[in-house]
């Protein structure tokens, strides 16, 4: 199997192209890279966990973390051009439509969404994909890091600090 036919970098592109839950798309492929890369700041996945970043952080209006997260997903995907996971998007249309979107942010332009360039193989497995996602309303798009139930996470937190304050 092709390493962007796994569940949930087609979930990724799901997200991405379907109802635009950029937040999600981090979650899912975050999962993926600590899978099959942990620690490797510089593989492919990481540029594709900080373009979802960026278009979260620009739908948002934060153009300046927007365009800080979106660079660094360019020269991810610079350096790693010929990595297999680039071979089922369409390397130079996925590079333009970044710059594209970085004009527009330095430019103090608006937030607009594209859909990643997806070979036909993956679009089939997206567009399928696509069909079962829930629909969002665009007020929990733009805040889900805060709607979202963070009790697990507040709670590990909490440990942590206790953990620390017992040494």
């Amino acid at each position: 199997m092709h390493p962007q036919h796994h569940t949930l970098f087609i979930d990724y592109c799901a997200y991405f192209n379907g109802n635009q839950d950029f937040f999600e798309c981090h979650e899912v492929l975050e999962e993926y890279w600590k899978d099959i890369a942990p620690g490797d700041k510089k593989h492919p996945l990481v540029g594709y966990v900080q373009l979802a970043t960026g278009l979260y952080h620009w739908r948002r209006h934060n153009y300046a973390g927007a365009a800080r997260i979106l660079e660094k997903a360019f020269h991810n995907f610079q350096s790693n051009r010929n990595n297999i996971f680039l071979t089922e998007i369409n390397y130079d249309k996925l590079m333009l439509q970044l710059t594209e979107v970085l004009s527009a942010i330095h430019t103090g332009r608006s937030f607009h969404a594209f859909q990643l360039p997806l070979s036909s193989a993956l679009e089939d497995l997206t567009t399928a994909r696509i069909q079962l996602l829930p629909t969002s309303n665009a007020n929990y798009l733009l805040h889900k890091h805060m709607l979202r139930d963070r009790s697990h996470i507040l709670a590990e937190r909490q440990e942590s600090k206790h953990r620390k304050s017992r040494r």
